[in-house]
């Protein structure tokens, strides 16, 4: 029994590597570093604050009632300014859930557009993140190069205790979780892809008033 559970284990991880491999890959191809700031730089930067209240960002989905979840920039700060700001220039609108794993995972935001590679903000990285994988958590997929995320994220179906520490999970869905559940049970075929595409019509981020910089990309 606890060899079949290890294989299931190291499988679900592999499945997490490779689904974001090909675009991943492509991207950090293309893309150049824009900064060589320390990590430690990205959490200071941030000004304006008028509200303590951490961002909210909202997934909208055609067909689908919106996913809302809170950003954590305490745990994962240049994650989360990654993730704001390719909102808030619209990257992410018109791309899809390419990868749906029930009771796992949805993924999106593969594109062939370029986008810059971040550090891998978790445990194994050298970034503290105990933000466990659970139901509704919101993390970066990567290849297994651990500096390696650039656009796509995932969102836990149900809890992954194994991927914690080894990838960067930085929100958690505060509503929306009957969508989570819809788009977790589409059908889907080659390579886990929905067969009818799952549309991220926009994302939208609500600050409360702070002012997020550009992501640090790695070089």
């Amino acid at each position: 029994m606890k060899k079949i559970l290890l294989a299931f284990v190291l499988l679900a991880t592999f499945t997490l590597y490779a689904c974001g491999k090909e675009n991943e890959t492509m991207q950090s191809t293309t893309t150049t570093s824009t900064s060589t700031t320390t990590d430690s730089a990205a959490s200071t930067s941030i000004t304006n604050t008028t509200d303590a209240r951490n961002p909210i960002a909202t997934i909208e989905v055609a067909g689908y009632e919106p996913m809302v979840i809170e950003l954590y920039p305490e745990i994962a700060p240049n994650t989360v300014q990654n993730f704001i700001h390719l909102a808030q220039k619209g990257f992410y609108n018109g791309l899809i859930f390419h990868r749906v794993i029930k009771n796992f995972m949805i993924q999106g935001g593969g594109s062939n557009s370029p986008a810059c590679a971040i550090k891998g903000e978790f445990t194994t990285n050298g970034h503290q993140n105990d933000l466990s994988h659970t139901r509704g958590v919101i993390s970066m997929a990567r290849t297994n190069v651990k500096d390696s995320a650039t656009s796509q994220f995932f969102i836990v179906h149900k809890d992954s205790p194994h991927l914690n520490g080894a990838y960067a999970s930085f929100g958690k869905l505060i509503s929306g979780f009957e969508t989570l559940d819809l788009i977790a049970a589409v059908s889907t075929g080659f390579q886990d892809k929905p067969t009818t595409n799952v549309v991220i019509t926009s994302i939208t981020i609500n600050t409360f008033g702070v002012v997020y910089p550009a992501p640090i990309c790695v070089n």
